[in-house]
């Protein structure tokens, strides 16, 4: 793991103020949660504060309300939901300046072992503007007063790629900065599973665009034994070689990339597995006739591996130590070209002895549609920040922890 002190580093607690940038970006319907995965995930570095007796100030950002208060993003109904989770009252400010003299006044009257919800972060157009705009580092300094500048604590895996106020602004202002609990797992999951895998090590890459993912299979190649590649952007991959690939999602300008990805595979000895077979269909729908073929024909779309390829790639997992997964087979989100997807994730499931990590929303839906979540090793919280980490760069909400 990258050596960053954690809240098991932090000692004395009892009475001090805590500062945690959590992640509460969750859907909301109607003004109801849909999914309690995130706020599930920060409870432990939470419960862990509350028990060594600190007042708790927890922040967190919600959708994109671009510096407007908007009543649909406040973070009000996450509070009730963190009440039965922590079995604790959860005091919040409906605060449109999130930092403001009734905030101020409830963060100064936190008992130890009590907690403060801090309105929606975004709420404050500065928030994502940290180094770019100088009301960006007053609003840093504002959030950090809140904790008398003591401690602040990042369990938002979800947001650390991204240099914002709530998140790397604020260590300027405090005395310690450390990562929670969820932060921890992800950075030693990725870094490891990354830096020090147990071979063989397989990546399995899907997703529409070879654009997305051009620094994570540059970066991959570097490191992996195998690399499989599925979803649209194997098309771009099939092109390049001289295939024909009828009306299936294409990023012309990435053609001479795929080929020097492909000789680059060559030259470091990596298996680089791209479809045999395809599902094809003629329109994009989930009702459009379709049928299975080695070679697409103008007209028709490939949106999924064929059964050929689903078994090489399924023989390709076998004897695997460590396996990292980002991104669909075909158009998951349709039943009839979904099996590609669900196949991998069963193969990736039934490897009782590899470290599989899981990360990329749709990779990270078809385990839980299977029930294989608790079958991996570590499902990654951290859309973006994952793959940022699987390009190899420095992620700012990490590097802005102290080290050990």
């Amino acid at each position: 793991m990258l050596n960053k002190k954690t809240v098991e580093d932090l000692k004395d607690l009892k009475g001090r103020k805590v500062l945690v940038r959590c992640d509460f970006n969750v859907p909301l319907k109607d003004g109801v949660i849909q999914n309690y995965n995130r706020i599930d995930g920060a409870v432990p570095t939470i419960k862990k504060l509350l028990d060594q007796g600190a007042k708790v100030i927890l922040c967190s950002h919600l959708g994109k309300p671009k510096g407007e208060p908007l009543p649909e993003l406040s973070l009000e109904p996450v509070a009730a939901a963190l009440k039965e989770r922590l079995g604790a009252e959860v005091k919040f400010v409906n605060d449109p300046k999130v930092t403001g003299p009734e905030t101020q006044a409830a963060a100064a009257s936190l008992e130890g072992g009590e907690v403060l919800l801090l309105q929606n972060t975004r709420y404050r157009v500065e928030e994502t503007k940290y180094g770019k705009d100088e009301n960006a580092d007053a609003y840093a300094k504002e959030l950090a007063a809140l904790c008398d500048n003591d401690i602040f604590v990042n369990d938002a895996f979800g947001t650390a790629h991204r240099a914002h106020c709530s998140n790397v602004g604020v260590t300027k202002y405090t005395k310690e900065n450390v990562v929670g609990y969820l932060m921890e797992k992800e950075i030693k999951f990725l870094g490891e599973a990354v830096e020090n895998p147990v071979r063989p090590f397989v990546a399995i890459l899907g997703g529409a665009k070879v654009s997305d993912k051009i620094n994570v299979i540059n970066n991959l190649l570097e490191k992996v034994d195998t690399l499989i590649i599925g979803g649209g952007m194997a098309y771009t991959f099939l092109k390049a070689q001289g295939q024909e690939v009828g009306n299936s999602l294409l990023e012309a300008d990435k053609l001479d990339y795929a080929l020097e990805m492909v000789e680059k595979a060559k030259a470091k000895g990596v298996n680089l597995l791209l479809p045999v077979d395809h599902v094809v269909g003629r329109e994009f729908s989930n009702d459009t006739e379709r049928k299975v073929v080695d070679t697409i024909e103008a007209g028709w779309s490939g949106f999924d591996i064929g059964p050929k390829t689903i078994e090489n790639y399924k023989k390709a997992l076998e004897g695997a130590k460590t396996v990292v997964w980002n991104g669909p087979m075909g158009v998951f989100e349709f039943e009839n070209f979904a099996e590609g997807t669900l196949e991998v994730c069963r193969a990736v499931a039934e490897l009782t002895d590899a470290t599989t990590v899981i990360g990329g929303g749709d990779s990270v839906n078809a385990v839980k549609r299977l029930g294989f979540a608790d079958k991996m090793t570590h499902i990654s919280t951290g859309g973006g920040a994952s793959l940022e980490f699987l390009e190899g760069k420095e992620l700012p909400g990490v590097a802005a922890a102290d080290n050990k």
